[in-house]
């Protein structure tokens, strides 16, 4: 028992990383990715420290949810259907019904305040601000997430956030006559024996659907990147199934803690509301790690071994891949991409991507686009091919990097050094007539 059990962990940590597409059938390859999502998410939900960057999101919403709820009330009355949203605000939270009750009411002496004239300029100003920066703050985490470095411009900011304002009450009162629209179908329809019942369960369906297309439209949405509808919409059907059910067990959960009101009386409505906001972060952003884990999969492939790759290794990667860019562009085709070099030659994704930063830091290569709607990216050698031989790119990887220390290689340890160059030297001279392109 004990060695088939080392088997199966042996098989979930390295052996299923390094099973390709060709070695077994397509249902199979799409079952093991499945289970690789599945590891991949839990494993980075763990060492991305997620249930932290749950806990400082919840303090920034605490702290936002009054002006966002001010904002977006205030569109509603624009709109003329602010009672409307405050019962699907009533409704979304409907297992924290004081907490409800005290962020309504700060919500309306906001706006009355707004109307009297008191908020104008620096007010109105850190009212859109602390909207803003809650916003920022979850599109960072989600950032992080994706390991997108680079964020959205301020101007970017400032139009995606306040379209997304919005549009978000416009949905959330769309949201609300649907549900009020099939309910009244499903009375027209009580009398039809085979329609009633399907009614029913569509209407029962609706927060399940509406919840899904949600997290979906925030796993697109949030993070600076380009996410795949396929990944992010699986996400948002575990996710968002995951969301109903924690709130059905929260608000059948309530009442077992009526000694927990009795000790804090009204007082236990902020832990509580804090719990529910930890909690609901917490699996949003799981669903987060899923989307990347999902998408990127493949990014993963022999990652043990591609950490631990021999130096001889990767200059043999490194030669390989210079070399079949050079050839490319001697025949005048089209450039090869990342995903191009990593399908067509079996190389992993992220050694390729690794080689080819490697590369375009030492002058060999350069990124290009093909054309502006695609943006894919692709590769074309820096320099003129006809110089570009194996002791020119070997050298220029030894040397690439700082060389700047105090080791006295003048004098204490002249011998070492030169016996290192010399080395090289030789080395290089029986190489500097090879060609990459003519490998």
């Amino acid at each position: 028992m004990n060695k088939k059990i080392k088997i199966f962990l042996n098989f979930i940590t390295y052996d299923i990383w390094r099973v390709s597409e060709a070695e077994v059938t397509h249902t199979k390859f799409s079952f093991y990715n499945i289970i690789k999502t599945i590891i991949l998410a839990v494993r980075r939900f763990t060492t991305d420290r997620i249930t932290d960057k749950a806990a400082a999101l919840t303090y920034s919403t605490l702290l936002s949810i009054v002006p966002l709820l001010a904002i977006l009330f205030a569109i509603a009355r624009g709109f003329g259907f602010d009672h409307m949203m405050e019962e699907q605000v009533r409704s979304g939270l409907g297992s924290q019904e004081v907490a409800t009750e005290t962020i309504l009411n700060f919500v309306e002496s906001y706006l009355k305040q707004t109307k009297s004239g008191i908020f104008v300029g620096v007010g109105l100003v850190l009212l859109l601000w602390t909207v803003v920066n809650l916003t920022a703050n979850i599109e960072l985490t989600f950032n992080n997430i994706w390991q997108v470095k680079k964020q959205r411009t301020l101007y970017r900011k400032i139009t995606d956030y306040f379209s997304m304002f919005l549009l978000l009450p416009i949905l959330i009162v769309v949201s609300g006559g649907l549900t009020i629209f099939m309910s009244t179908m499903i009375k027209s329809m009580e009398g039809f024996v085979v329609l009633a019942p399907v009614m029913k369960f569509s209407v029962r369906m609706i927060p399940y659907i509406l919840t899904w297309f949600m997290f979906t439209a925030l796993y697109i949405f949030m993070p600076n990147t380009k996410v795949k509808f396929k990944h992010a919409f699986i996400s948002g059907i575990i996710v968002g199934t995951t969301y109903q059910a924690f709130q059905f067990l929260y608000i059948n959960g309530q009442i077992s803690v009526t000694k927990y009101n009795a000790i804090y009386g009204s007082f236990a409505a902020i832990p509580l509301f804090l719990l529910w906001l930890q909690i609901s972060w917490t699996i949003c952003l799981f669903g987060a790690e899923l989307t990347y884990a999902g998408q990127n999969i493949r990014n993963f492939n022999f990652e043990k071994d591609a950490k631990n790759i021999s130096r001889r290794y990767r200059d043999f990667l490194s030669i390989l891949i210079m070399s079949i860019i050079c050839k490319r562009f001697e025949k005048g085709e089209t450039p090869y991409s990342a995903e191009e070099i990593s399908l067509e030659y079996r190389i992993p994704i992220r050694l390729t991507n690794r080689i080819l930063a490697l590369l375009q830091e030492i002058n060999l290569v350069h990124e290009t686009i093909a054309d502006t709607k695609s943006e894919n990216i692709m590769y074309l050698p820096s320099i003129d091919i006809n110089k570009i031989n194996v002791a020119l790119l070997l050298e220029r990887i030894d040397t690439n990097g700082s060389e700047d220390f105090k080791i006295d290689k003048e004098e204490e340890f002249r011998n070492h050094w030169h016996t290192l160059l010399e080395s090289r030297d030789l080395y290089q001279k029986r190489n500097s007539e090879i060609l990459l392109k003519d490998l």
